[in-house]
């Protein structure tokens, strides 16, 4: 396992406070915001540690509210929504500063026996052939910061609609890469889980400029909310294909899709976001400093992190 990723897993170890109260803690960082994924993970852990170990979750909904800040703890209430024979759901409030910040809900499943289809896995490039993000984002930023919410993860980008993939006329907006979290993951379904819900933030917002032949460093960009649902099981640090796609972009939101699938594609999970997509001039202009919108940050990483051009 490396380093990275072993502090990506310590971080993800909440601290129980009271009965479904839990409170979470930041990595070192000069980053200003917290990212989303690290949010969405640590609210998922805290849900699932009010659920009975036969239960497996199937759907979580988030929004984010406002922008977290890494100087202080976040502190997650979990709420028991319902405890049903075969379904259980949860809320869970994550709080800074005596305000939520984001909000989660889950739904869990006791297993059972069912009809069984899945869309096919589109034909697409190796991992090793995909252009390294890491190396990529290390070479074209100064934000140490940043390259450090992508350490635990290895990343490889295959192009997007204007960079490497072929003409898609019902689909003119999209991206694909592999991820997988770096090292060995000790085998625990709830530890991948939390890694996979850290890691599918990374990139999704981003499928929705590719189509168009912007500036990412001029726009700006955050998550406004994120779903998730887990078809089957899989291990996150085995290499999974990120298949994505913008059905619509409009009124400065931008919706992304995305696919899961392992490398014998199986369809593993099903991703949805929609976030801002502002270009920068224009909030520069209309946006007063002291906003409290949620675009100040809580999601994505910083603009032109996630979908940089080909070098």
């Amino acid at each position: 396992m490396s380093d990275a990723t072993r502090e990506l897993i310590s971080l993800l170890d909440l601290e129980d406070l009271d009965v479904d109260l839990f409170r979470g803690r930041q990595p070192d960082t000069i980053r200003q915001r917290v990212y989303g994924g690290q949010v969405a993970a640590q609210a998922f852990i805290a849900a699932r540690r009010t659920v009975d170990a036969d239960l497996h979750v199937h759907s979580l909904h988030s929004y984010f509210l406002l922008p977290g800040d890494y100087n202080v703890p976040i502190i997650y209430d979990v709420e028991r929504i319902r405890d049903g024979r075969s379904f259980v759901t949860r809320r869970v409030v994550a709080r800074q500063h005596g305000r939520a910040i984001y909000y989660q809900t889950l739904s869990f499943q006791r297993l059972e026996e069912g009809w069984e289809h899945q869309d096919a896995m589109p034909q697409v490039a190796r991992p090793e052939d995909g252009i390294d993000m890491l190396e990529l984002i290390q070479s074209r930023t100064s934000d140490p910061g940043l390259a450090k919410e992508w350490a635990a993860m290895e990343v490889r980008w295959l192009g997007n609609s204007r960079h490497g993939l072929p003409p898609d006329p019902e689909r003119p907006s999209r991206t694909q890469l592999w991820i997988r979290i770096a090292g060995e993951v000790p085998a625990d379904p709830t530890t991948h889980l939390a890694l996979f819900t850290y890691a599918s933030d990374v990139s999704l917002l981003g499928a929705s400029l590719a189509a168009h032949p912007t500036d990412p460093t001029q726009v700006q960009m955050a998550s406004l909310d994120h779903t998730i649902w887990f078809h089957r099981p899989f291990a996150a640090d085995q290499w999974w294909l990120y298949d994505q796609w913008s059905p619509s972009a409009g009124g400065a939101r931008g919706l992304s899709l995305g696919r899961v699938y392992t490398e014998d594609g199986t369809l593993v999970a099903t991703v949805a976001q929609e976030g801002l997509i502002r270009p920068m001039k224009k909030a520069e202009a209309e946006v007063p400093s002291s906003t409290a919108e949620p675009e100040a940050g809580a999601g994505e990483p910083e603009a032109g992190a996630a979908e940089p051009a080909p070098a």
